[in-house]
């Protein structure tokens, strides 16, 4: 068999297309959906019978719903990803899946993500994954386009990871968690626009419209502040914990501090890294981000 019909034999096509559904689905970005384990630890409840299993169950139906909307976005992006420098490498935007492929296997993902509530018969876990279904393709189709309200939608993503996670282990979370969790993700949320503002510059406008809105010192002060006033909660809400626990939980933001410091000059070099990359493959960020969960772990 010569090495072209080798190529184009089912397996190979069959292998080829199930890569092609893989990268799209992007498994780098699915550690977000760890947040939904959040509100458990900090209420010290895995360890109930509904703990463990639910948390799984919830952060398994934020994976099949953030794969929907992945799918769903490279769709309806595939012609601005074509001329973006590394976006037109996607799957859909390559021609490696088609579109018809991947608008059935979004449709397919949504609904597992929403059945996942339904089975464990926890409503509010169907209307956090639902809610981010609907916000999420809402951005995509319109919202994308209006400056601040955008940036709030991409954090609100954040947050409902973690109230599905609480919804399904039964937490009700603390309002200076509730902050914490807030603003930590818009911090998220303003860094991804700052860097690809800085790293692209005037192209940022041709792949993104609503970049032309931004000016790079505004996103700059806006993430310095959101950090500020999360350090600011976390210290409130580890102050209010019984004092066995507080002087742990007091403890701990100091790496917290430690790593929001390091994020802010890993993000300050224009560099095109992506923000997820920046929080979980460098170094000294990790260690930062461990040396708070152990001391987290040991005031629960």
């Amino acid at each position: 068999m010569t090495a072209e019909a080798e190529a184009g034999s089912p397996p190979v096509r069959l292998l080829r297309w199930a890569t092609a559904v893989l990268t799209t689905a992007r498994p780098w970005q699915w550690p977000k959906n760890l947040l939904v384990f959040a509100a458990p630890l900090a209420g010290a409840t895995l360890g109930r019978d509904d703990g463990l299993g639910y948390a799984l169950v919830a952060a398994a139906a934020f994976g099949c719903a953030s794969v929907a909307v992945y799918l769903a976005n490279d769709v309806a992006d595939a012609e601005r990803d074509r001329r973006h420098p590394r976006k037109r490498h996607r799957p859909v935007a390559a021609g490696d899946l088609p579109k018809s492929h991947a608008i059935t296997l979004s449709m397919v993902s949504a609904a597992a993500g929403i059945t996942a509530g339904v089975v464990i018969s926890e409503p509010l876990l169907t209307a956090s994954v639902g809610g981010y279904l609907g916000i999420s393709f809402l951005y995509s189709g319109l919202l994308k386009h209006i400056p601040v309200v955008e940036l709030c939608l991409v954090a609100s993503g954040f947050l409902l990871r973690v109230l599905g996670g609480a919804a399904a282990t039964h937490v009700r979370p603390s309002g200076w968690f509730l902050l914490v969790c807030s603003l930590g993700a818009f911090g998220v949320a303003v860094a991804k626009r700052y860097t690809e503002l800085t790293s692209l510059g005037a192209e940022a406008i041709g792949h993104r419209p609503v970049m032309r809105r931004y000016r790079a010192g505004a996103l700059r002060l806006a993430q310095l502040a959101a950090g500020t006033a999360m350090i600011g909660c976390y210290l409130a809400w580890a102050a209010g914990q019984p004092p066995g626990a507080a002087r742990w939980h007091l403890a701990s933001g100091l790496p917290l501090a430690a790593a929001l410091v390091r994020f802010g000059i890993l993000t300050g070099r224009g560099t095109a890294t992506p923000v997820e990359d920046l929080l979980t493959r460098d170094r000294l960020m990790v260690a930062c981000e461990l040396a708070w969960l152990a001391l987290f772990a040991a005031g629960l």
